[in-house]
C-alpha cells in the first residue's frame, strides 16, 4: 500500500498557533470520521450521524469548523498545546511541523505485537514569526485567515479524490480500522506527532512579511 503523503505550510504570530493548527487539523479530522457504527449482526450495521460546530478563532479571522464531540477537540488540543509549547521553548527561531497520520492495524501472530501501516500523513509545517506593533498584527490576523481559508478547500479537494481509503470492517475488525474509544465520533485511526526544527526554510515567512509590508504600503 503507498502511503500518500500532504503538506502545508502556514506563517503565524506566536499568539495563533494554536488556532491554526486546531483549525487545520479538525478540517482534515472532519472529513476522516465517521457517525459510530451500531452493529445488528455480523456484516450488518448502521452508522450514526455526525455534528458539526462552528468555533470563532480569537486571534485569527476565521471560523473553524470541527466535529461536535468534546472528546476529540480534548485530545486534538492537548497535542497542539504540546507543540506550541515545544515550539515556543525550542530557540529555534519558531519552526516547527505537526503531523497527523492515519492508519490501519495488521494483526500480527503470537508474540508480535500488532502492525500498524500508515494511509495518509498531512504535515503542517509552522513558521512563527515577530510583528512590530499592532497594526501589523491586525494586518496579520486578516492574512492568516484568508490562507487558513485557502488551505481549508485544498484539504477538501485533495480527500474528496478517489483514492485508497481502509475498506469499512467488519464488528471483530473495526478496532483495526477506526478508533472506538470515543463515545460520539469514529475517527480512522490516527496519531498526532510534532517536530521542532530550523531548516524548514523561510520562504512561508517571508511571503508573510512580504503581505504585510504590501498592505501596509496601500
Amino acid at each position: 500500500m503507498n502511503c500518500r503523503s500532504e503538506v502545508l505550510e502556514v506563517s503565524v504570530e506566536g499568539r495563533q498557533v494554536d488556532e491554526a493548527m486546531l483549525a487545520l487539523l479538525h478540517t482534515i479530522l472532519l472529513h476522516r470520521s465517521t457517525g459510530k457504527f451500531h452493529y445488528k449482526k455480523e456484516g450488518t450495521y448502521s452508522i450514526g450521524t455526525v455534528g458539526t460546530q462552528d468555533v470563532d478563532c480569537d486571534f485569527i479571522d476565521f471560523t473553524l469548523v470541527r466535529v461536535s464531540s468534546d472528546e476529540l477537540d480534548r485530545v486534538i488540543r492537548k497535542a497542539v498545546a504540546e507543540f506550541k509549547d515545544a515550539l515556543g521553548n525550542s530557540g529555534s527561531d519558531g519552526m516547527g511541523q505537526i503531523s497527523l497520520e492515519f492508519y490501519q492495524k495488521k494483526k500480527s501472530r503470537w508474540p508480535f505485537s500488532d502492525e500498524c501501516i500508515p494511509w495518509e500523513v498531512w504535515s503542517i509545517k509552522v513558521n512563527v514569526v515577530n510583528l512590530a506593533n499592532e497594526q501589523e498584527r491586525q494586518i496579520c490576523r486578516e492574512k492568516v485567515g484568508e490562507k487558513l481559508g485557502e488551505k481549508v478547500i485544498n484539504i477538501v479537494e485533495v480527500i474528496n479524490r478517489h483514492e485508497y481509503l481502509p475498506k469499512m470492517p467488519t464488528q471483530s475488525e473495526v478496532d483495526n480500522v477506526f478508533d472506538t474509544s470515543l463515545k460520539d465520533v469514529q475517527p480512522y485511526l490516527y496519531k498526532i506527532t510534532y517536530q521542532i526544527t530550523d531548516s524548514l526554510g523561510t520562504s512561508v515567512s517571508t511571503t508573510m512579511r512580504r503581505l504585510i509590508k504590501d498592505t501596509l504600503a496601500l
